[in-house]
């Protein structure tokens, strides 16, 4: 998605090229995973930051392409609305302490991008959705201006009909329409890479999807959209109705949406990951490139897979796979479902959490999988989403059937496992100790990024008018966020 992107102007020709070469390294990434010892190598864990300008008020500033001007750094990139901007941490072993040397990469890379910002009377701010948004921040004008965006806008313009829209239910319901992708904009998250060998990436995958609802319900950071009090995480929603590429009657249809949790638990490994993406999801951006990937395997390379990536990349489950020729080759599983925020220790805390549940519930999914059919997974995803910790969720009972408990009382029961699932995958313990740690201080406070800013803003309501109530919350909540002080930690703001 990151490549340089000219033209939308896609002919039917270009469209069945590209459906040939995708099914050509399809067939090369096969050949891949059968070749022994591909992808095999030590874990490593990365993660891509997404932030908000934000003025002294707490109201987006657009100013994306001046910070990345100023800094001229590789790390630094462009999101789709100009008042968001990303750093790329760099990968880290995982074994030893992964969330610690993460965590000073974060507030190295958050000093270094709001002392560029603050030239521009911007400062950088960690959270799913930005309370203060308001209907005008949204639209063409507000959109940072590369092709790649106008491009994907016009594509899925033509797959859906010409107007985005979206509708979220909650306390104080929104509906909202664009003509461009700038409402899916208004999200941000922490998005990490986990490196995976094929041999373990079913179950591990599996594992990940087992344990993603939970680590979500625990980590909620966007109660607001334009002002409204809506789910816990709003992204979840916003996300798949401002961006999802088909037309009313085909949703109807119950045809796969490009924003989703899945279609089912991975049966053998990776590659029905991509073939899945590739047979259910017309592509997007169907720019064809002119190497061979038969004839530089055949010639002892490593592919990039160009096609096959520029796919997968237009496609946004909220786990996804990730093939690299990097580094011999190797895979990844990309976490998508975390936001952004409160501040970096407890990104990391929330990292931890899931990875850790993650490693401790693989062993045991032959187990669970029965016992979890795959669409009460979906349903306790989207409950996460929309109640955070007071979510029921269904799990699996010792004997048999389902028990149906909060998002709180089961992240508290399987916090043993999520520290014995870290201590398998080699991270130190005191690595363990603290970071699960902050989840546990959270747990006892019962108190989230969402839960904190619906309290001080129901708080502050009482008192003010809508538009001051948000900002002075948001900028309580940046002085905590700069801070690093953890989300459990929070005192009400006067």
């Amino acid at each position: 998605m990151g490549r340089a992107i000219r033209s939308a102007d896609f002919s039917e020709r270009s469209i069945q090229r590209f459906k040939k070469r995708l099914n050509c390294e399809l067939e090369v990434l096969g050949r891949l995973l059968a070749t022994p010892g591909f992808g095999e190598g030590d874990r490593s864990f990365g993660a891509e930051l997404e932030l908000y300008l934000v003025n002294a008020q707490g109201r987006p500033v657009g100013c994306n392409a001046e910070v990345q001007e100023a800094l001229k750094k590789p790390q630094v990139t462009l999101e789709l609305n100009r008042y968001n901007i990303e750093y790329n941490l760099s990968p880290v072993p995982v074994r030893g302490r992964p969330f610690a040397a993460t965590e000073q990469q974060i507030l190295d890379a958050f000093a270094m991008l709001d002392s560029a910002a603050d030239e521009h009377g911007a400062r950088v701010l960690l959270i799913g959705i930005l309370p203060t948004l308001k209907r005008r921040d949204f639209g063409p004008r507000n959109m940072t201006d590369l092709a790649r965006y106008h491009c994907l806008t016009q594509r899925l313009a033509d797959l859906r009909g010409k107007l985005f829209s979206i509708r979220i239910n909650g306390e104080e319901p929104v509906e909202l329409r664009s003509r461009d992708l700038t409402l899916e904009g208004a999200n941000t998250s922490l998005q990490l890479h986990y490196r995976v060998e094929p041999a373990n990436y079913a179950r591990i995958f599996n594992a990940v999807q087992l344990a993603t609802p939970i680590a979500l319900g625990i980590a909620v950071n966007s109660p607001f959209m334009v002002g409204k009090r809506l789910w816990q995480e709003t992204r979840i929603p916003l996300f798949k109705h401002a961006i999802d590429g088909y037309t009313r009657d085909l949703r109807d249809a119950h045809l796969p949406s490009r924003v989703d949790f899945g279609n089912g638990w991975v049966r053998e490994g990776v590659h029905e990951l991509f073939a899945e993406n590739v047979r259910l999801h017309e592509p997007l951006l169907p720019i064809c490139n002119r190497n061979n990937p038969e004839r530089l395997l055949e010639e002892g390379e490593i592919p990039d897979l160009p096609e096959l990536q520029l796919h997968q990349g237009t496609v946004w489950p909220w786990n996804r796979a990730i093939y690299d020729a990097a580094d011999g080759g190797h895979l990844r599983i990309e976490l998508r479902a975390l936001p952004a925020g409160p501040t970096a220790c407890d990104m990391m805390a929330n990292a931890a959490f899931l990875i850790g549940l993650s490693e401790g519930l693989a062993p045991e999914m032959e187990r669970y999988i029965p016992a979890m059919p795959y669409q009460t997974l979906v349903y306790n995803f989207y409950r996460a989403a929309e109640h955070g910790m007071q979510a029921q969720l269904f799990w699996p009972a010792q004997s048999g059937g389902f028990e149906e408990l909060t998002v709180l009382e089961l992240a508290r029961r399987l916090l043993p496992v999520a520290y014995q699932g870290l201590e398998r995958a080699g991270i130190y313990k005191r690595d363990r100790d603290h970071y699960l740690g902050l989840i546990e201080e959270r747990l006892s406070a019962g108190q989230t990024g969402a839960s904190w800013q619906l309290r001080q803003f129901n708080r502050l309501f009482r008192s003010n008018k809508r538009h001051i109530a948000l900002s002075k919350m948001v900028r309580g909540y940046m002085e905590y966020s700069h801070q690093n002080i953890p989300v459990a930690q929070w005192k009400d703001i006067t």
